[in-house]
């Protein structure tokens, strides 16, 4: 690990002046992503600014048929959350199943949504849900917000503060995780309100996306069986070590299915 100066600044508007004076600076939420990349030396800010101490970006609430996450909150209180667990069951469980204790008691949803890992599970979760990610300077709806592989909407300095998600009448997700890391294969989150109805795939590709023809089936009969027949391409899916793009292409078709049994 290169040599760095550590801040852990008490305010948002304290990280935003730090993060504009330094040289070569980089924000840590949790730091499951960059302590292990420094370590490896693929990494070498000038500044580490820890977001650990804002109180601004902690805390579940609902208001209304809203639910807010701060963006510091880590999956281990997402997954207990008794409010997450009130409005939207799934996603406590999608946090309760993201790698081991030790992961969900340090990573956050913030910053696993700002790396943009192509496996991650919140991504499928926030973009099927219609959720809006508040920053420090504007409101980026979910489907707008995740561009690529490790690339999202954020503008440098740009710090993710809440999450903001809408109360949905049903949703489910499944996964097919990754044994020895736990992130996702493939996984599908599937929800409906009112009469629409979105799913959306990660670890399939180098991004999350939405099943469309998934979505329009859906809409006319939100049963399982309303999917049969129906398949996404391969073309432009992840083939690795752990995967074909068909093997991929495959799971998504059963992993929608067993969502959609699963919310109904």
């Amino acid at each position: 690990m290169y040599d760095f100066t550590y801040h852990r600044p008490d305010t948002l508007d304290e990280a935003v002046k730090i993060f504009s004076d330094a040289d070569d600076p980089q924000f840590m939420a949790g730091g499951q992503t960059i302590i292990p990349v420094m370590k490896q030396r693929l990494a070498m800010p000038s500044d580490v600014i820890d977001l650990g101490k804002i109180g601004e970006l902690q805390g579940i609430s609902i208001v209304g048929d809203t639910l807010t996450i701060g963006a510091m909150t880590s999956h281990a209180e997402v997954a207990s959350s008794a409010d997450v667990k009130k409005a939207v069951p799934a996603l406590a469980q999608l946090a309760n199943d993201i790698g081991d204790p030790a992961v969900r008691n340090r990573g956050s949803i913030g910053g696993s949504i700002a790396n943009n890992d192509p496996a991650a599970d919140y991504p499928a979760a926030l973009v099927a849900l219609g959720a809006t990610i508040h920053t420090t300077s504007r409101e980026i709806a979910a489907e707008d917000f995740f561009t690529g592989l490790f690339e999202t909407a954020l503008d440098e300095g740009e710090i993710i503060a809440k999450i903001a998600i809408p109360v949905p009448d049903k949703a489910a997700y499944m996964k097919f995780p990754q044994p020895a890391s736990r992130f996702a294969l493939v996984g599908v989150f599937v929800a409906k309100s009112g009469d629409q109805v979105c799913v959306a795939v990660t670890g399939a590709g180098p991004c999350v996306f939405r099943a469309t023809d998934f979505e329009k089936a859906l809409e006319k009969n939100f049963s399982a069986d309303a999917l049969d027949g129906i398949s996404i391409s391969s073309e432009e899916l992840s083939t690795d070590i752990h995967a074909s793009a068909q093997y991929r292409a495959s799971l998504v078709t059963t992993l929608a299915r067993r969502a959609v049994e699963n919310a109904a």
